[in-house]
């Protein structure tokens, strides 16, 4: 009768201290507070903006004309020997995103609004930075450089600083509910020393 090897346990690799006090210490919290408030905040009032245009041109009777200028250039930039869009990019903008330029105008609209309340309000933040990170690539992909550079870099950050960039924020009451804090109302312990009860590595 053979015998069945024990099954192996799963490796995890530990999270370096230097790690957990950039993306995992409360004591951090007003730095991540002043980068989500000012990235919300561009991002908000870049949504409202569109929304309460009084052309309408983003979202109303004439919704898609200003995204359709907007995609127009962007494959304008595809041409040439140094393109600044990409080839496939410029198909996508042709095929998809131009025969429903419209859908698109709203999204864009509504999109850079709800990420500028989240992020502002601390809700779901490591989500609403990749979201808006995502609109920066876009943006970027479609050949405009202006503050999006910055914003895709600080939305990484907010991204890869989730667990506490929302901690003088709502996250810190309703990440709990879904299971990702243990105690939302204790500030975590120095994360450079292992906690009591935790496992010595």
């Amino acid at each position: 009768m053979t015998t069945l090897p024990p099954t192996a346990t799963p490796a995890t690799l530990r999270e370096p201290a230097i790690s957990r006090v950039l993306f995992a210490d409360p004591r951090l919290a007003p730095l991540w507070l002043i980068l989500r408030l000012y990235v919300g905040y561009e991002w908000l009032s870049a949504g409202w903006g569109k929304i309460t245009n009084p052309a309408g041109v983003w979202v109303g009777e004439k919704a898609g004309v200003a995204v359709s200028g907007f995609l127009n250039g962007a494959v304008a930039k595809s041409g040439g020997d140094h393109p600044d869009v990409a080839g496939w990019y410029a198909w996508f903008v042709e095929n998809v995103a131009l025969p429903n330029a419209t859908v698109f105008s709203y999204m864009v609209a509504y999109g850079e609004l709800l990420v500028g309340i989240a992020l502002i309000l601390g809700l779901f933040t490591g989500i609403a930075a990749f979201f808006g990170g995502f609109l920066n690539a876009n943006f970027l992909l479609a050949g405009t450089v202006s503050s999006n550079p910055l914003l895709f870099i600080l939305a990484t950050w907010l991204v890869l600083g989730w667990r506490v960039a929302g901690w003088w924020g709502l996250d810190r009451w309703i990440l709990p509910r879904f299971g990702v804090m243990e105690h939302p109302d204790t500030v975590l312990a120095d994360p450079v020393r292992p906690r009591q009860g935790d496992p010595v590595r």
